[in-house]
């Protein structure tokens, strides 16, 4: 009897545990790993910043493209089945980048790299929150989005270990993809094949129409995608091209990782006591903060608030979005899910294409910044038009 006990309160935390290492592969690493490998990456072959800001942006057009296809209502097969090999896609991708060098390829990794790591995003979130309902133990989707940041911080730790042993960016590449290649062989082993049952839910998660505010809430997603994206790709190539803080390289990144990680719960505490939209409206003025931080204040003090409040607000303004949008959604959230992340993608699409097209003809990022750091207040005015009562 305490066995069976046991094992039934251990099941959801190993599910959690799944659901972090999952979004740690696909999304800390596929899709962020690019951020500290690009300034080496760039200096090797020559890249210029528009061209590192197209391949960003076409793991973003990936990103989209998977986002949409996994909402499909009719995709076959299981939603387990979909997101291990959505894992074992992105980390393939991600290792073989390290094997080419046209921009055709890279743009075609990226892109397919990109629609691995959203079809992981999705389902893997479907997957993970619908079985916590099922158990009881909502509150562990905390542990399920603090992935991502977790993801950041190993990948800046190998990244770095690697560079200070002399090693170039292919290996950099070759060896983030073994590691997420993995955590995917770990992910299986976490998450079982046997899916539970939806759990019959009441309130605004089994209506039969999404609720009132989720256009808004789409809406400032979409600019949150924006906003965020042009630190997040380009903070590491800022650090490095000033003389004065590229000793704090390695840290920058790193730090983004480390405040990510408590940044979910966090933030969905205040959510409890200010609603969602409120919450989302702050994280959005302190993540504008520190975009603007990034390029303002060009110091080491600058550079490293930059990257803790950039860590500590955007996982927690994606776990926000997605709850609240949840909540909004009919019985499956699936579809509701995608639109969310499709509009989160439109705004990555552009952010970092916008920038390196901007910072060739003036020489930094300062615009492009402020750009995404406005685009960030605008998503915090948008958000407080969502109903607080409908996201209860």
């Amino acid at each position: 009897m305490r066995h069976a006990r046991s094992q039934s309160e251990s099941q959801p935390v190993a599910l959690a545990l799944g659901g972090l290492i999952a979004l740690a592969a696909a999304m800390g690493i596929g899709r962020f790993v690019y951020t500290p490998i690009l300034p080496p990456m760039a200096e090797a072959l020559g890249l210029s910043k528009g061209g590192a800001g197209l391949i960003a942006s076409a793991n973003f057009l990936g990103y989209l493209i998977g986002a949409l296809l996994a909402g499909a209502p009719r995709l076959p097969g299981g939603r387990r089945r979909w997101m291990l090999g959505a894992l074992v896609a992105s980390a393939i991708t991600t290792g073989a980048m390290g094997a080419v060098t046209s921009m055709s390829a890279f743009l075609l990794l990226r892109a397919a790299g990109g629609a691995a790591s959203a079809f992981v995003l999705v389902l893997a979130s479907a997957l993970v929150l619908d079985r916590l309902a099922v158990a009881g133990r909502p509150g562990l989707s905390s542990v399920h989005f603090a992935g991502v940041g977790k993801g950041i911080a190993v990948s800046a730790l190998v990244v770095a270990a690697l560079q200070a042993d002399g090693a170039d960016w292919r290996t950099l590449w070759y060896v983030v993809g073994g590691v997420a290649l993995a955590a995917a062989a770990a992910v299986a082993w976490l998450v079982p094949p046997a899916e539970a049952p939806r759990v019959a839910v009441s309130g605004p998660v089994a209506q039969a129409r999404p609720g009132p505010g989720l256009p808004a809430l789409v809406c400032a997603y979409g600019l949150f995608g924006f906003g965020y994206v042009i630190t997040a790709t380009f903070l590491v190539s800022i650090v490095r091209s000033s003389p004065v803080l590229r000793s704090v390289e390695p840290l920058v990144w790193l730090i983004v990782g480390l405040t990510a990680v408590p940044s979910v719960a966090l933030w969905m505490r205040a959510s409890l006591r200010f609603g969602i939209p409120l919450t989302f409206a702050i994280a959005c003025v302190v993540e504008a903060i520190g975009v603007a931080a990034s390029v303002l204040w060009p110091s080491a003090v600058g550079a490293l608030l930059a990257a803790a409040l950039l860590g500590g607000t955007f996982m927690g303004l994606t776990a926000l979005g997605l709850a609240g949008a949840r909540r909004l959604a009919p019985a499956d959230p699936r579809p509701v899910l995608a639109v969310m992340t499709a509009a989160f993608g439109l705004g990555q699409i552009v952010g970092p294409a916008l920038a390196g097209f901007l910072s060739e003809r003036s020489g930094n990022f300062a615009l492009a910044s402020l750009l995404a750091a406005a685009a960030l207040l605008v998503a915090a005015a948008v958000v407080l038009r969502v109903p607080r009562t409908s996201l209860l």
